[in-house]
């Protein structure tokens, strides 16, 4: 959605308009989604979470005044509800205490794409998992999301030196854990 839409939208929200919450829940569901379920949570506890995020943005918008884009705003919200979550639980488990996992099932299942797809896909959840939070977020905006570096900095209100070298830290991080997995 290009900055005009997202102003009209704002306008239309602002005003009381019925129709204009229930579009921007529309548009922005899925990203909002997507940014949650990459972190490594439990399918209910991100629907929770997003759920959360919306209420937080509805609560919000008379008070939203423009200065950023409503997209950069509400990945905002959402960075900060995964944030008091994390903040919330208790650390997520090493790697050695989820124990060995198996061979996939005999050499049919090892030669089978999608099962080796599958199991490539949960290894790499496992281990964003395992990361800190912040790497959790930024691996998913830009890795899985393709949001730019300078987008994140504004995003998550960071410097954006930081945001590279958080990036960099998480997939050296990522990388480490992958190869032990692997091991």
């Amino acid at each position: 959605m290009d900055h005009a839409s997202e102003d009209d939208l704002v306008r239309r929200c602002q005003a009381g308009e019925e129709d204009a919450f229930r579009d921007l829940v529309e548009h922005y569901k899925d990203l909002v989604f997507a940014f949650l379920a990459r972190t490594g949570l439990e399918h209910s506890r991100v629907e929770d979470l997003a759920q959360e995020v919306f209420l937080r943005v509805h609560r919000g918008l008379p008070y939203f005044r423009g200065e950023a884009r409503l997209s950069t705003w509400i990945y905002r919200i959402v960075a900060n509800v995964f944030a008091q979550e994390v903040a919330r639980r208790k650390p997520p488990a090493s790697l050695s205490e989820l124990g060995p996992e198996g061979d996939g099932g005999g050499a049919l299942a090892r030669t089978d794409r999608s099962f080796s797809d599958f199991e490539l896909k949960d290894r790499l959840e496992k281990a964003i998992a395992q990361l800190p939070a912040q790497y959790r977020l930024l691996v998913a905006g830009h890795y899985l999301k393709g949001i730019g570096y300078e987008d994140l900095a504004e995003m998550l209100n960071l410097p954006l030196g930081t945001v590279k070298t958080q990036l960099h830290r998480a997939k050296r991080q990522l990388r480490h854990l992958l190869d032990t997995a692997l091991k």
